[in-house]
């Protein structure tokens, strides 16, 4: 039973953090759970309509210099501390330097790790530009070819100083023009970090899959965001009521990626 009630809390702080990142209804997240989390949850996901309206702790671009590494090294271990050592240890590396993601250290198993910045989250996270912001993830092979050209993409518009508005809208058209593809059946990720920092709320949260699929698969197909359910959906939607182009999936997983349990709830 004490099993089953954290699997049931577990599943509602997920359920609650999606709802806030994805720009629910205070009304919504109130109904759900009191103090509601949110977490970055998708690249390429969208801003939902009146989150302009609400107040955002980092309206613009902080100087780039705080986003880079302390050092390259630093970047490369907490990269691979997104995923167990057995996986990590043999996969590429991309580190952030001025001139945007490249490669630190060349894999053999197919699997590249990295540390997203805030900009790769949701579009309607008020933590878009957050400097602090840094979040492990090692991407399987399949995810690798559909989500690193969103990762350069992404950070090529910002080191050209577009908003987040220019941003989101390049990103659509990209797509829309098949500049940018779909994710392949398995595209999957590990983020199972524990000094991982997804937002100045929820800090490390929880660890976490996320597996990739295109916009057209809809979340009650997984049985997602339901009560005790362990799967939850990213946004399915972007502003104007079109579909998002990559619909992500997150399971939380118990354990951090160097073996200790992570409680029950954790953020």
């Amino acid at each position: 039973m004490t099993h089953l009630r954290r699997a049931s809390h577990l599943s509602r702080v997920v359920c609650i953090a999606v709802l806030s990142a994805i720009g629910a209804s205070p009304d919504l997240v109130a109904r759900e759970m009191p103090g509601a989390m949110r977490i970055a949850v998708a690249p390429g996901a969208a801003e939902p309509a009146g989150s302009q309206a609400q107040a955002v702790p980092f309206p613009t671009m902080a100087p780039f210099q705080q986003y880079l590494p302390p050092d390259r090294n630093s970047e490369i271990d907490l990269a691979r501390s997104a995923a167990p050592a057995a996986l990590s240890g043999k996969a590429s590396v991309l580190v952030l330097t001025p001139r945007g993601y490249e490669k630190a250290a060349t894999g053999t198993n197919g699997f590249v790790c990295m540390v997203d910045r805030a900009w790769l989250g949701t579009f309607g996270d008020p933590e878009f530009w957050n400097p602090k912001v840094r979040s492990p993830v090692c991407l399987n092979p399949q995810a690798a070819k559909a989500v690193l050209p969103i990762v350069h993409k992404r950070t090529g518009l910002v080191l050209a100083g577009l908003s987040k508005t220019e941003i989101m809208s390049r990103i659509k058209t990209a797509f829309e023009r098949k500049e940018l593809n779909l994710p392949e059946i398995g595209a999957m990720s590990y983020m199972m970090s524990k000094e991982q920092h997804l937002s100045d709320q929820v800090h490390h949260w929880h660890p976490h899959l996320m597996f990739y699929l295109p916009g057209t698969v809809e979340s009650a197909t997984w049985g997602a965001n339901l009560l005790d359910s362990p799967v939850v959906a990213g946004p399915g939607r972007l502003p104007d009521g079109s579909r998002e182009p990559i619909h992500i999936f997150l399971v939380p997983v118990g354990q951090w990626s160097d073996g200790t349990a992570a409680p029950p709830g954790h953020h």
